[in-house]
This record gives C-alpha cells, structure tokens and sequence, in this order.
C-alpha cells in the first residue's frame, strides 16, 4: 500500500517516522498546503496528517484512499459525511498525550502562583549580595493547598487534573460542557458557580458550538480579580481579544495559554501587548509534545493502520 504522510512540521524533527515502512511504501512531505492535497496524494491508500483539510473536493478526488489517520484527537479537519460517503475510514488517536498535558498544567499554573522568575533575576543581578535579610520578600506568592480549582472539561485529562490538584490540598470543582460527565469524587457545578467561586480556572474540555468564546468580557467581570485561567483546551474557548481586556483592567489576576485562535500566532495578536506582562504565560501548543508523547503517537497511528488491514479498524470516528 503507499502511505503518505503529509505534515512532519507538525510532530516533530526528532520522531523516526520509518516504521510506516514495514506497513507499506512511505513518502512524506514536511508540510502540504491545501492546494497541495490532491496532486500528492492522488495514489494515496493511506493518508497520515495532523492540520490538513479534508474537504468533500478533496476526498472526491481521491479513488485510491482508504484510510486517513489522524495524529490528533480531533476530527474537525476531516467532512465525516463526505468519508463516509466515499467508503473511507477516519481513525484518530486517543489517550496518547494525557500525562504531556497534565505536567504541563503544573508547570504553567507553579510559574503563575510562584514568581520564580523575579526571585531568580533578583539574585543573579547580584541583589542578594550583602542583602540585610537571609529572605526577600517583596514578591509574594500564595500556598496551592485550600485554594478552589475549577475545571472546564472533565474528561481523561480534566480527571488527571483534578487528582494531583486534590494531593495538593485543593478544593474540585467541575464543569461538564457536554452535561455527560459525572465523577462521584468531585462536585460538579453549573458554570456561573464554577467561575465565581474558583480561585484557578483550567480549561480542558474540546471546541464545540457549546464552548466556542464560553469566555468573554462579562464572564471574566464575574471571576475573582485574583483568579488565574489557564486553557489547554483550544483557543476560540476564550475570547482573545476579551481577555487581553481583562488582564489589563485587573477583571482577574493571570492567566497562561498553551492555544490559539490562529496558530501559528499572527503579528497583530491581540495578546502581543502583555509581551512583557508578569500577567501572562504563553507557550506554543506544546503541552500535548512531551518526547514521550509523541512516540505514543506514532505507535498510535501504526496499530490504527495495521488493524484496518486486518479487517479491524481501530479508534474509528465514522
């Protein structure tokens, strides 16, 4: 069979990709553009890509494809319908990133609640040298343990989460966007109490009708102006331009984002103007590509292909 794999760029330098070989005749591209698709991949059996558009066009014009592989959790770049229709399995990958997030999620919250940051400048610019204290104390952090984290999203991660956060004395509250998720452990709440009586929000739930913008302007007046937000869901849960609003006007304390609306960022982001804002945490959609993480992913998407042609398909969305 001939497996294309469409977009390295998006996984990574550093994963050996040859494995695909024992299953059939690999060819991989570092990144395809959408007018790219169809000249690519017109003798393609197997497609493998993470942010390519599969539009009903594209899948139409492709006789040969049988299954496209998603390096991903989410299927939104995939027209279910249209594969369905043209007798092609979809399969995605699960569970492969949970831990990669979930350390993430502390890391990011720590550099937030500790200022790290300024007590290391501070030392090494030599201000602790003949200081008249053995402790600084201009830059004041608060305990994790009794404080109230609220989380958007109860699912695998949301649930990894919440365990390590109740090791370290947290008080759990919940929200389930989808209204499915029940975990006799924690207390779930509707979404006016979750923001109201959380000191941390973290965001992990996916993108949906339900949840696109599900933070903006009047939601962020209702939070504790000392409330931290975290999301690690996806970007259009929050409104940007809202959030830059509210950091700068003090609606809430902090905030740290691993997503985007746009990504790769665009030079005229709204975010640009907290650059060098104790306010605020960013880093580049990284917290699921932990090295670990993403073998997990590769190996994922091996067995998905290897089952389908046993006559098995895996993780199958359509």
């Amino acid at each position: 069979m001939k497996i294309i794999l469409l977009d390295t760029d998006t996984l990574g330098f550093d994963l050996d990709y040859s494995v695909y070989q024992k299953l059939g005749e690999l060819e991989t591209y570092r990144h395809t553009s959408q007018d790219q698709v169809i000249r690519r991949c017109k003798n393609a059996e197997v497609l493998i890509s993470n942010k390519v558009q599969y539009t009903r066009d594209i899948l139409q014009s492709l006789p040969e494809l049988k299954l496209i592989c998603l390096t991903s959790t989410g299927t939104n770049t995939v027209d279910l319908d249209a594969a369905k229709d043209y007798n092609i399995c979809v399969s995605n990958i699960k569970g492969y990133s949970t831990q990669s997030v979930v350390q993430l999620t502390f890391s990011m919250l720590f550099y937030l609640l500790v200022p790290m940051k300024g007590y290391d400048t501070y030392v090494k610019e030599g201000n602790y040298v003949n200081d008249t204290a053995f402790s600084h104390y201009t830059m004041t952090w608060h305990e994790l343990s009794g404080q109230t984290l609220g989380i958007v999203g109860l699912g695998t991660i949301g649930q990894e989460v919440a365990k390590i956060a109740s090791m370290f004395g947290c008080r759990l509250i919940y929200y389930s966007t989808s209204g499915k998720n029940n975990h006799s452990e924690y207390e779930r709440v509707d979404f006016e109490r979750l923001i109201s009586e959380s000191d941390i929000i973290s965001i992990h739930a996916p993108l949906t009708e339900s949840t696109h913008n599900l933070f903006h302007r009047d939601v962020f007046k209702k939070m504790k102006s000392s409330a931290i937000l975290m999301n690690f869901g996806r970007g259009p849960i929050v409104n940007e331009d809202d959030l830059v609003e509210a950091l700068n006007n003090k609606w809430i304390s902090r905030a740290g984002i691993d997503v985007l609306e746009k990504e790769p960022m665009k030079d005229n982001h709204p975010i640009k103007q907290l650059i060098d804002s104790d306010q605020l945490i960013i880093t580049p959609h990284i917290a699921w590509a932990s090295v670990e993480s993403r073998n997990r992913m590769i190996h994922e998407v091996y067995q998905n292909i290897e089952a389908f042609y046993r006559g098995k398909p895996r993780n199958k969305v359509n």
